[in-house]
């Protein structure tokens, strides 16, 4: 099973929740004076959720998303496919 390759994918109504979700943690960030992608990046390389930061609960949503998940839905749209 080794030599097969693994896939990965997501519905659509779960890439529009986490798209939902790093958009409201995005917002959180810059509204407490952050810089937002630093800080979602640090957490993504390191899943520490201190991070991110608790205002309006932001750090509770991101912890819902799974980073492999997060990633997908980053570089789906940042890809364009």
């Amino acid at each position: 099973m080794l030599d097969k390759t693994m896939t990965f994918s997501l519905d659509s109504d779960r890439e529009d929740l986490i798209k939902t979700t790093l958009t409201a943690v995005y917002d959180a960030l810059k509204e407490k004076g952050y810089n937002p992608i630093n800080q979602i990046v640090g957490y993504i390389l390191s899943e520490d959720p201190t991070y991110i930061t608790t205002h309006n609960n932001a750090r509770s949503l991101i912890r819902r998303i799974d980073r492999d998940e997060l990633l997908q839905v980053l570089l789906k749209s940042y890809l364009g496919d």
